[in-house]
């Protein structure tokens, strides 16, 4: 398989095509045509695009296959939602065609479906599908009790709809909330059965209103499994700077992350996941009049308010201003 040095495959996308308006799928193949690695359900792939340099980086889940088949797919299938202000996705949908190269990571199993038995609730809000279907698909060959749950701000807007209706038949859900309006969470954790555990994916808002409802029933947190989106990119992101210990300066644009400047920078640094979940990217802050905008889903509320350590995968300071890491 070619791979460059590093993490990364060369590859390139062999097909595309619209779902909705604003989200289209990319099927993903190795440069040289040689098989690539499978991924376990709710797996993600880092793709780095754009130019030589790859100054894009972003993570898609794997979708994997549309019909109930046990064999992997000779390529690997995303999909991507277009957010017009965020660079990142615009730039791939304007130039993403048959052919164009890019480089991938092999897969990252950070949202693993348990094999445990016991029944299982499945969430997907919007383009947070892309996790989710592939646990629909691996419940409903392994013949496990599940529900599922699809939410959208309207039908039309909902990729791989029919798709998910005819694999999970009477036990999905799908909720327009341009019909039905914004979905009782508190009454869909209620109406399962003891002992469900939930995976859900979606927008932030809809995770946290979920979490917070079973917290009103009393549940172990623990029973809500979940991958948030990665709040990295946002369209007011300004240019910053970052300085090290030694006095080192370094420059973090617009659509970069801190983390990818320090790296191109030379700068030794420990990172896993990229998405500001699992905390190895945590990095001491020195004091200074730099405020932390925290991304991350990591660091817990008085860690925050301490402001002491920035997961520096996703989380930022305003445009402008000079954030100070205790780091050579």
């Amino acid at each position: 398989m070619a791979e460059t040095p590093g993490r990364y495959i060369d590859a390139c996308i062999l097909g595309r095509r619209d779902l909705t308006e604003r989200i289209a799928e990319f099927l993903i193949g190795a440069a040289d045509r040689s098989p690539l690695p499978p991924g376990e359900a709710g797996s993600h792939i880092e793709l780095r695009f754009g130019g030589p340099s790859g100054r894009f980086l972003r993570h898609y889940s794997l979708v994997g296959p549309l019909d109930p088949q046990p064999s992997p797919e000779p390529f690997w299938r995303i999909a991507v939602q277009r957010e017009d202000r965020h660079r990142g996705s615009a730039f791939l949908h304007a130039t993403f065609r048959e052919g164009t190269r890019l480089q991938v990571s092999r897969p990252i199993g950070t949202f693993r479906l348990s094999h445990e038995p016991g029944p299982v609730l499945l969430v997907a809000g919007g383009i947070g599908i892309t996790p989710i279907l592939p646990m629909l698909r691996s419940l409903h060959l392994r013949n496990r009790p599940f529900r599922m749950f699809y939410a959208g701000r309207s039908r039309s807007e909902l990729a791989f709809v029919e798709e998910v209706e005819a694999m999970g038949g009477s036990s999905v859900t799908v909720h327009d909330a341009a019909v039905a309006g914004l979905p009782d969470l508190t009454g869909l954790l209620n109406a399962q059965p003891a002992g469900v555990i939930v995976y859900v994916c979606g927008p932030g808002p809809m995770i946290d209103a979920l979490r917070s409802a079973a917290a009103g029933l009393g549940w172990d947190p623990a029973r809500i499994r979940h991958e948030v989106f990665n709040a990295a990119h946002r369209p007011s992101d300004g240019p910053v700077t970052v300085r090290l210990r030694d006095g080192r300066e370094v420059a973090v644009g617009p659509g970069t992350t801190i983390l990818e400047a320090l790296e191109a920078a030379g700068v030794d640094t420990l990172s896993d996941c990229r998405r500001g979940e699992c905390g190895l990217c945590a990095t001491p802050v020195r004091p200074g009049a730099a405020v932390i905008d925290h991304r991350d889903s990591y660091l817990g509320p008085a860690e925050r308010a301490e402001g002491r350590h920035i997961c520096v995968c996703c989380s930022r300071v305003a445009g402008g201003a000079t954030l100070e890491l205790d780091i050579a």
